[in-house]
């Protein structure tokens, strides 16, 4: 009888190390409350300084994902409202002459700190520059002081605030904004399939389909030129592009497309930039 008891023991032992050994490819890498995968995260980032569009893309969506305003794009292609492109048009992100310029700065700027740091400074060198300085104390080489006084004012852009936000849904939060670089961009709010989904604010479609890996069936609305809105992993778009939605209308049913639950992905961007959404939203 105790044979057969250490047997039987050594069996579990044996099964139990062989499952742990067997799995060759590690787990997705998921946030503690998030339902998409990291991996998919990333991949739905564009980086780089040209981008060739794809069927079913429109300017928005591709500065979306580029993390970035769409008039910058816009204006580095010369392509004007309301922005139509074609799939296999190549598209510059940024602009290679502005790159070029930084880099050569950049190196300028070390090349005089590096003379600078090797260069004496002599007595007659610092005689010299106590003079200048001397004369224009005193009121000599006025005409330098008078054009070194003109300040070129930059030009102010002022933001265009919504009038009134609301929320999409009503439904658990089960996760929260993050500012990490790759963490979670907006609102993951549950609820059950088919619960509507509303327009945040007034505004414009201008994009609706499932061309953004990570984001499944996705609606992003422009409220004004500062601020969009999306509304991601839904099983049914109710929208069409270009089309005029005021706030609190139906625009599509909560799903989980290129999710793993039944939940309602919603962010707020600000001049191509994420921003928190609970800035905005009414407190519940």
């Amino acid at each position: 009888m105790k044979y057969c008891l250490v047997i039987f023991c050594y069996i579990i032992i044996f099964l139990g190390l062989f499952g742990c050994s067997s799995r060759n490819t590690p787990a997705p890498v998921v946030g503690i409350s998030s339902s998409v995968p990291l991996k998919d995260r990333v991949k739905n980032t564009i980086q780089g300084t040209e981008y060739t569009v794809k069927k079913g893309e429109t300017l928005y969506s591709i500065s979306w994902r580029a993390n970035t305003d769409v008039r910058h794009i816009a204006k580095l292609n010369n392509i004007s409202p309301p922005y139509r492109i074609f799939p296999g048009q190549k598209i510059l992100l940024t602009s290679k002459k502005d790159n070029k310029s930084s880099q050569a700065s950049r190196s300028k700027t070390l090349t005089k700190n590096s003379t600078k740091s090797t260069t004496p400074t002599s007595k007659n060198s610092s005689k010299k520059v106590l003079a200048s300085s001397k004369k224009q104390a005193y009121g000599k080489n006025v005409r330098a002081q008078k054009v070194s006084k003109k300040v070129v004012k930059p030009s102010v852009k002022f933001s265009q605030k919504v009038k009134r936000w609301q929320w999409p849904v009503k439904g658990k939060v089960i996760e929260y904004f993050s500012n990490q670089i790759q963490g979670n961009k907006g609102l993951n709010i549950a609820g059950r399939r088919g619960t509507k989904i509303k327009a945040a604010a007034d505004g414009k479609v201008v994009y609706a389909g499932n061309a953004l890996r990570g984001y499944g069936k996705l609606i992003i609305v422009k409220h004004n030129d500062d601020y969009l809105s999306a509304y991601a992993h839904n099983d049914q778009i109710l929208v069409k592009e270009q089309q005029q939605v005021k706030s609190g209308d139906v625009i599509a049913k909560m799903g989980s497309t290129d999710a793993d639950q039944v939940m309602l992905h919603f962010e707020i961007r600000f001049r191509g930039k994420s921003v928190n959404p609970l800035k905005y939203l009414p407190k519940k």
